[in-house]
């Protein structure tokens, strides 16, 4: 039994910031009051919300979210199953959605979809379809049971019976029969397959055999060619190697030549500097008559002579020069010529390079030419050795045989399980088993609402409607305040079937607005005379707008109002 305790909202629809929070046990019956657009039936959308991601009534999930301040929307429910305690929260901006179990959360790994499946199929163990037809009767979007189409109405009874194990196993034996049928489909043409390659097998080999001989033939004559091609490469080589050395013994004295030339290049410096420094001091002695550093006057006579001599000094310095750049113009010319020869030693090793390269190539060319022509002479003697290759086909073959006969057997085996697992077999015998019960119950009810008819369900849950004054009729012709009175019967009884059964058996009952339309002064009277009987272990929550009528029949009365344009319950 799913006991619920309390839920609280905030944010969510017309409610503001703060939590508002409803006690779900706290009193056996509990009348729920307000203004139109107060906030009354905001509980049907958080309970559809919180435990199933969509609203009670037929408005976008996004339009849950309190239009103000457009974020933090959050519901959390309190509820016992067992001796186990939930805590669920879910909300909008952000995303929320929390299970807690004995205080602990529960592994969230799972995609938002997959956490929704264990919630309601492992906790709740009710559907939002059997929970809008046992806990919530609303007249916003509820449906009536007798308005579902037939496949729903069974989703119900089956969630109510707690046989929807059954059309789960059904749905996973035609996924079986499905895999079945194509297997048995596979296997069979893979015989027919198998068998035709039995027949080709003998006409293959020597055709093969004779395509693999040209093949080897066109590989060998490829790798002759590439063989002498090798060769031819080989002497190439061998030939510019030669020519190298050759290139490299003209050259023997490029390091010293090298070095002669840094030589004469720094003796050329020397020189200049020293030209450069004799002219500075002529200068000086042509310029200056006394010291400008101790102001003594220079002798003529040691003028003269100091000029002449270091005139002389220059002129021997750069007749040295002269000599000195024929010699260094001598030096250059012999690197130029080096340098044409080095080049000349470069453009062979480049080709030797190359011509390895093409050799190396070829050779692996070779080497895969032989790999294949290995290959495909190895492939002919098996197509040749015995008929190992018709043996194992024909070993297949039986293998295959063995499969389909196997497959055969699976599928007789299916299509009973088939049998008892349709709609007509043990579920139709369970069904069968309740509906006497599912109809007195009913009846019952209706009796106590002072509406006497006898009304009838059958194993297709199609009904069938007697009157005392009247010949048989159905649902649809009843009035509004009759067919609410059967919509109420058929309420209370599938809460009886599912207490009887403890599968979708639950202490809440919520009715939005039920009393306020299609009932009257005398059906509303005796409804709240089943309410009464309910209370032992139901907490009723009924939202109406007849406040005198009834507020003084009810343990607990909540009232909404508006406040700054937010809902809240009136102090």
């Amino acid at each position: 039994m799913i006991y619920f305790k309390a839920i609280r909202w905030k944010n969510f629809l017309s409610t503001g910031n703060a939590f508002t929070e409803l006690k779900l046990n706290q009193s056996d019956t509990t009348l729920i009051v307000g203004e139109n657009g107060a906030g009354k039936s905001t509980l049907l959308d958080a309970l559809s919300f919180v435990l199933y991601n969509k609203p009670f009534r037929k408005v976008n999930k996004s339009q849950l979210m309190n239009s103000i301040n457009k974020k933090d929307t959050l519901v959390e429910i309190d509820f016992d199953i067992g001796s186990n305690r939930y805590h669920i929260k879910r909300g909008m901006k952000p995303n929320v959605f929390e299970v807690h179990q004995n205080g602990k959360l529960l592994n969230q790994e799972a995609a938002d979809r997959d956490y929704q499946t264990v919630l309601e199929k492992q906790i709740l163990k009710l559907n939002h379809k059997s929970f809008c037809q046992v806990v919530v009767l609303g007249s916003a979007s509820f449906v009536p049971f007798m308005e579902l189409p037939a496949g729903q109405r069974r989703e119900v009874i089956e969630d109510l019976l707690d046989i929807q194990i059954f059309s789960v196993m059904n749905s996973l034996l035609r996924e079986k029969i499905s895999g079945n049928n194509a297997a048995i489909t596979k296997v069979e043409y893979e015989c027919d397959l198998t068998s035709e390659k039995i027949k080709m097998q003998t006409q293959i080999i020597e055709s093969t055999k004779l395509l693999n001989d040209t093949y080897v033939a066109k590989l060998k004559e490829e790798l002759n060619k590439n063989t002498d091609r090798i060769e031819e490469e080989r002497d190439a080589v061998k030939r510019l190697s030669e020519k190298a050395v050759s290139l490299k013994a003209e050259i023997e004295d490029q390091e010293s030549i090298g070095e002669r030339q840094k030589k004469l290049q720094r003796l050329e410096v020397q020189l200049a500097d020293k030209v450069a420094k004799l002219t500075a001091d002529i200068e000086f002695f042509s310029s200056h008559d006394s010291c400008p550093t101790c102001k003594q006057d220079i002798d003529h006579t040691f003028k003269c002579e100091t000029v002449g001599d270091k005139q002389g000094q220059v002129q021997e310095t750069r007749d040295a020069i002269d000599k000195l750049q024929v010699e260094i113009t001598r030096v250059l010319d012999r690197l130029q010529s080096i340098a044409r020869v080095a080049a000349d030693i470069n453009s062979v090793n480049i080709e030797v390079i190359t011509k390895n390269n093409t050799i190396s190539n070829l050779i692996d060319q070779c080497k895969s030419l032989a790999a294949k022509i290995k290959e495909t002479q190895e492939y002919n003697d098996k197509l040749v050795i015995d008929d190992g290759v018709m043996k194992e086909l024909e070993r297949t073959l039986g293998r295959l045989s063995d499969d389909k006969a196997e497959l055969l057997r699976d599928k007789d085996a299916l299509n009973v399980a088939s049998i008892i697992l349709k709609d007509t077999g043990i579920k139709a015998k369970i069904i069968k088993q309740y509906v006497p019960v599912i109809n007195r119950l009913i009846n019952k009810y209706l009796s106590a609402m002072d509406f006497f008819v006898n009304f009838e369900m059958d194993e297709n849950f199609e009904e069938k409607i007697k009157s005392r004054f009247r010949d048989e009729f159905s649902y649809a012709s009843f009035s509004e305040g009759e067919k609410m009175r059967i919509n109420l019967a058929i309420l209370f009884t599938w809460r009886a079937i599912a207490r009887l059964r403890n599968s979708a058996s639950t202490n809440l009952l919520i009715m939005d607005e039920v009393l306020d339309g299609s009932l009257d002064s005398n059906g509303t009277d005796e409804f709240l005379k089943i309410i009464s009987n309910l209370t032992l272990d139901t907490n009723t929550f009924i939202i109406s707008h007849k406040v005198d009528q009834m507020v003084d029949k009810f343990a607990n009365v909540i009232k909404f109002e508006k406040h700054k344009n937010f809902s809240r319950i009136a102090a």
